[in-house]
């Protein structure tokens, strides 16, 4: 391994490591100004209705979801949509740390409700309240930015459990 190969890894891997962080902010501040779309299907009907409203599309799966074809076929679908429509798109793995992150209730004191679907998170602008304006959103768009310009169309991101 080369001197370029070692210092390169290590900003790729700190570069990774502060977008992930600003991901996890982001996530929280649309959740509070109630601009996060959680669900494939609830994704779908927003991007079909208002995909000018959508910032960031989040795919998330974990190991166990490569082998489910309809939700491949879902995320091919949306990924194409996204890209038609200039919407920055980014994979994660990490499920359960975006669970945390959104403060999702664990099963046993959520015995009444199905869990929600984290498999598609949008990110959107919503009229009624003032305009998703925040550090996170800015360098989370730059990650996509940088990641298209080395002809990777759909940045991805591993979020690890704290």
């Amino acid at each position: 391994m080369t001197l370029e190969e070692v210092v390169g890894c290590d900003i790729t891997d700190k570069k990774m490591e502060t977008v992930s962080q600003a991901l996890e902010e982001l996530l929280v501040a649309a959740q509070r100004q109630d601009c996060l779309t959680v669900g494939v299907y609830e994704s779908a009907k927003l991007m079909n209705v208002d995909p000018d409203s959508v910032v960031l599309c989040i795919l998330a799966t974990d190991e166990e979801d490569e082998d489910d074809i309809a939700l491949q076929i879902h995320f091919t679908l949306l990924q194409a949509f996204c890209c038609e429509n200039d919407i920055n798109i980014l994979r994660v793995s990490g499920l359960r740390r975006l669970a945390q992150v959104l403060e999702e209730p664990s099963t046993v004191e959520n015995n009444n409700s199905e869990p929600r679907d984290f498999h598609c998170i949008l990110v959107s602008q919503n009229p009624q309240c003032q305009p998703l304006k925040c550090q996170a959103l800015k360098e989370v768009g730059n990650y996509c930015d940088e990641s298209r310009c080395k002809n990777q169309w759909v940045p991805y991101l591993s979020l690890q459990e704290r």
